[in-house]
């Protein structure tokens, strides 16, 4: 009898025991799942606050534009979006490169068939699609990627209506030649409207307030100065007004001449007309490297014209990398990057 009773009275505590490891179980199952949802629930307020700024009309950069010729004129509109993009085609490089920087996903396609930037070669791997060249979209294949959003530059202004068709969200982010700076700082502001990152953005620019100073103070110590671009042999001059104005603009060198046409290429500038200039300090950018091409730079403008003036007898014939200077610039990377190269070379 008095086993039996130890018996049962075993049994019941087994039962207790039992029920307690079941119910720790069930507890803990619980704040499992409790704990999921909540990273879930931190995810999709993210998401929702992110949103939340939407709908969102976005200006272009500029509201208007010419061809190189001036024989075709190009209007760009307003763009509402009712949500973030989540598939984002670029054209232009510059904007390209800020996303990368403020580290934007949903990128699907680029223009891989021209020269990509160095500092943008991961773009060129399998998980982005070809968009074309920039001066020639592959229409078709750019409709079958179905984006939220194309984002275009001038090298794309005559196909702008074309690329409409596709998807209304459209939206131009070049740099504007007679305002450069501010263009670009508009662009990234768009960008970090756009995706969300405008913190990002902010402590990226808190970069170039320190960088900006140090050129101003640099280029104080050189009273003349010339930008040049080469291409197979030839040159070309700029100025203030021009694409690469900002040299004097915003780093604060002192221009040798404002006389100088006003364009995207530059006006045609002879060897003699830089020996008669004699800037302290002569930039060339070779064009013809950043277009892939044969370039025999060190060779032609060292001659014996060059080699009388004062930059070269100073050593101040500045060679700016070429792609980063004619393809890539107007992006938070590459824009750091053309100041920092000209420190290098100077101090």
């Amino acid at each position: 009898m008095k086993k039996f009773k130890f018996l049962s009275i075993m049994l019941v505590m087994l039962i207790f025991v039992l029920a307690a490891c079941g119910g720790d179980d069930s507890n803990s199952e619980k704040e499992n799942a409790s704990n999921n949802d909540q990273t879930s629930g931190e995810g999709a307020e993210e998401t929702e606050e992110a949103n939340s700024a939407y709908p969102m009309t976005i200006s272009p950069t500029v509201a208007k534009s010419e061809s190189r010729d001036g024989s075709e004129s190009y209007t760009f509109e307003d763009v509402t979006f009712e949500s973030m993009p989540e598939n984002i085609v670029v054209f232009d490089y510059g904007f390209l490169d800020t996303l990368d920087a403020l580290g934007v996903e949903g990128i699907v396609g680029v223009a891989k068939d021209s020269s990509l930037p160095e500092h943008l070669e991961k773009y060129s791997s399998d998980e982005y699609s070809s968009i074309g060249t920039l001066k020639e979209p592959l229409l078709e294949d750019i409709a079958g990627l179905e984006p939220d959003v194309i984002f275009i530059s001038g090298r794309q202004s005559a196909f702008y209506d074309q690329l409409k068709e596709i998807t209304p969200n459209v939206v131009f982010v070049g740099a504007q030649q007679d305002d450069y700076w501010n263009t670009f700082l508009a662009s990234v502001d768009i960008a970090a409207k756009m995706f969300d990152k405008e913190a990002e953005a902010e402590e990226y620019i808190a970069k170039f307030d320190a960088s900006l100073e140090e050129i101003k103070n640099l280029a104080g110590n050189y009273e003349s100065s010339l930008v040049t671009m080469y291409n197979e042999g030839s040159l070309s001059g700029f100025s203030t007004n021009s694409r690469f104005g900002y040299v004097f603009d915003v780093y604060g060198f002192t221009p040798v001449t404002e006389d100088i046409e006003s364009s995207s290429h530059g006006s045609n500038f002879g060897f003699e007309a830089i020996l008669e200039f004699d800037p302290e300090v002569l930039f060339v950018i070779d064009r013809t490297a950043a277009v892939g091409g044969e370039t025999n730079i060190d060779k032609d403008m060292e001659n014996d014209i060059i080699k009388q003036t004062t930059a070269y007898k100073n050593e101040r014939i500045i060679y700016l990398d070429g792609p980063l200077w004619y393809l890539s610039g107007g992006g938070l990377q590459s824009e750091l990057a053309k100041i920092e190269e000209i420190l290098a070379e100077l101090k």
